[in-house]
C-alpha cells in the first residue's frame, strides 16, 4: 500500500501509467493483500482506495512493526517517487509523512533519498535538454556503417546488469533499473546517429508500453512476493513470484526495450505504437527463455555488486 501512495503521490499519472499500476496490483494475487494492508481486502479494493485518497500515510503505515519492514517500505517509496526524474515538491512531502509515520531518522532518510537521486541523475547525465535530433549518419546510408552485433551484445550486457541487480539485496537497488534503461536506449539511438533528450527517451519507453513508476512498482512487487517477502515476512510467495523472479523479469523488459529501440532507429524513426509493442511483445518472449542461459554470468555479476560500484556503472552507462 504504501507504494500505491508513492506511485500517485505527485498527483499527476496519466491514464495509461493509472491502468498499468492497477494491472500490476490486481496481478498480484489473493494473498497478496494480508502482506501489504488489513487482511480480507481484495488488491482491486486498495488501488481504489488510494486513488480515491481514503487511504492515509499513517494508515499505511501503522502494520508495519519492524524496524527493517519501516525501512523497506521507505527505499521502495523513494524508488517509486523517483522513477520518472527526482521527486518533485509533492513527492518530497509525502516521503517526509512516510518518513515520520514509519518512525525513520531524518539522516537515514535523507541519505536514502541523496542515494536515489544520485542514481537518477547520472542516469540522465549525458542527455542534452533539447529534443530529440537526428544527425547525418540517422537515415538508412548511415545505419550500414552501425555494427549491430556490437548493439546486440551491448543490450544483453545492459539486460545481464539489470538482471543482476534484482538479486541484490538492498531495496533501492532497483531504482538503478530504470536509469540503466534510458542511458541503454540513449547509446542505441546515438548509434544511429540521433542525439536524444531525456524527455524524447522517456516518450519512446511510454510508446513502448514500459511505464517508468509502473515497472519500479513491479519490480518491487516481485521482488517482495519472492525471495525478499519470504525472508522479511516469513510467508508464502504470492501468484507473481510463481509466475516470474523480479530478476528475470528486469532482464526480459531490459532486452525487449533494448531489441525495440534498435528497430526504431535503424528504421528511421518510423515505426508506431502498435510495431514497437509488438516487437517488445516478442522480444520479451524470447528474452524469457533466454534467461536461463544467462543465469550464471547474472548471479556471478550480481555477487560482485555493491552500492558504490552500482553508481559507478549508472554513471559510465556500463
Amino acid at each position: 500500500m504504501v507504494c500505491l501512495l508513492a506511485a500517485f503521490a505527485d498527483g499527476r499519472k496519466n491514464d495509461a501509467e493509472r491502468e498499468e499500476v492497477r494491472r500490476i496490483v490486481e496481478n498480484l494475487g489473493p494473498g497478496a493483500s494480508n502482506d501489504v494492508a488489513a487482511p480480507g481486502r481484495g488488491m482491486s479494493a486498495l488501488y481504489q482506495d488510494v486513488l480515491l485518497g481514503r487511504v492515509t500515510v499513517e494508515k499505511a503505515a501503522a502494520p508495519l512493526k519492524r524496524q527493517e519492514h519501516r525501512t523497506l517500505a521507505y527505499e521502495m517509496a523513494v524508488a517509486v517517487c523517483d522513477a520518472d526524474g527526482k521527486a518533485g515538491p509533492e513527492e518530497k512531502s509525502f516521503l517526509d509523512k512516510l518518513r515520520i509515520a514509519l518512525a525513520i531518522d531524518e539522516a537515514s532518510a535523507h541519505a536514502t533519498l541523496h542515494q536515489a537521486d544520485e542514481l537518477v541523475d547520472f542516469g540522465l547525465e549525458p542527455m542534452p535538454a533539447t529534443g530529440a535530433v537526428p544527425r547525418a549518419a540517422s537515415s538508412g546510408e548511415g545505419s550500414a556503417r552501425v555494427d549491430e552485433t556490437e548493439i546486440d551484445s551491448s543490450i544483453t550486457r545492459y539486460a545481464i546488469l539489470n538482471a543482476a541487480i534484482e538479486l541484490l539485496p538492498q531495496g533501492l537497488a532497483t531504482a538503478a533499473i530504470v536509469p540503466l534503461q534510458m542511458k541503454m536506449v540513449y547509446r542505441i539511438g546515438t548509434r544511429y546517429g540521433y542525439t536524444l533528450s531525456a524527455g524524447h527517451i522517456k516518450d519512446f519507453l511510454a510508446t513502448v508500453g514500459v511505464g517508468m513508476t509502473s515497472q519500479v512498482l513491479e519490480n518491487y512487487a516481485r521482488k517482495f512476493l519472492g525471495g525478499l517477502g519470504r525472508r522479511t515476512l516469513g510467508r508464502a510467495a504470492g501468484a507473481v513470484a510463481d509466475q516470474a523472479t523480479s530478476s528475470a523479469f528486469s532482464f526480459a523488459s531490459t532486452y525487449a526495450l533494448g531489441h525495440a529501440a534498435k528497430a526504431y532507429y535503424a528504421g528511421g524513426r518510423s515505426l508506431g505504437a502498435v510495431d514497437l509493442k509488438s516487437i517488445f511483445t516478442t522480444q520479451a518472449q524470447k528474452a524469457r527463455n533466454l534467461y536461463s542461459q544467462h543465469r550464471g554470468a547474472i548471479e556471478s555479476q550480481s555477487a560482485g555488486l555493491n552500492a558504490g560500484k552500482l553508481l559507478s556503472m549508472v554513471r559510465q552507462g556500463v
